[in-house]
């Protein structure tokens, strides 16, 4: 059988000296390359190919997220394996949601490791403890989240680029009244009990255009 070709992808060298050391005596992994940055990266993708992408988030031109989804959109799409330091259900949520077939952390045991590589190149997907209790919270905190109206949104919207009640009335062509009742609605709806807690709120859950 032939080794699966690896090729990782990270931008600490230390990170992938250790990533190297834990595949290299194996036989059943190619090791191909590596990449600092996605368009090094992107490089060794025009004329090459790795059936599996160890890849980081935190990359110093380009969001791992971005190109994950990057590299799904190649023909034939290597399978992809997110190891990296961030614990957050958001950022495991999303990496998963642009294609990736797996989720480590950066702790991994050389054995956690390899039984990731073999579970994603057989099609499965794999996602360590610690990423999946997160990934689980996370969907559970998405589920409560609470349902704004279109009008709510662009109050809110407004709200956080510092404009009063007046002011976004006058904007949106209705009375004070109008976007009174809209922020009240908005405080009740995110269990808020000023502007300052709302937009805490509304940020911790990406209600904010801006952000997300």
């Amino acid at each position: 059988m032939k080794p699966i070709r690896v090729f990782i992808v990270d931008d600490h060298p230390m990170v992938i000296e250790g990533l190297q050391n834990m595949l290299r005596a194996d036989a059943a992994f190619e090791l191909v390359g590596h990449a600092m940055s996605a368009s090094s990266c992107k490089g060794f993708f025009v004329s090459q190919f790795a059936d599996v992408v160890l890849l980081d988030i935190n990359l110093p031109d380009e969001s791992g997220i971005q190109l994950c989804k990057y590299l799904k959109n190649l023909l034939p799409c290597p399978h992809i394996l997110a190891i990296s330091s961030f614990d957050s259900g958001t950022f495991i949520s999303d990496m998963m949601n642009h294609g990736a077939d797996g989720y480590v952390m950066k702790n991994v045991s050389k054995e956690e490791l390899t039984k990731a590589i073999f579970a994603i190149t057989q099609g499965r997907h794999y996602l360590s403890h610690d990423a999946n209790e997160k990934l689980k919270a996370e969907k559970n905190r998405r589920e409560q989240m609470p349902v704004l109206t279109v009008r709510e949104k662009e109050v809110l919207q407004l709200i956080a680029s510092g404009l009063t009640n007046a002011q976004i009335a006058e904007k949106l062509f209705v009375s004070v009244s109008t976007i009174d009742s809209h922020r009240k609605n908005l405080l009740a709806k995110l269990h808020a009990n000023n502007t300052a807690s709302l937009l805490k709120t509304a940020s911790e859950n990406f209600l904010l255009t801006s952000e997300k």
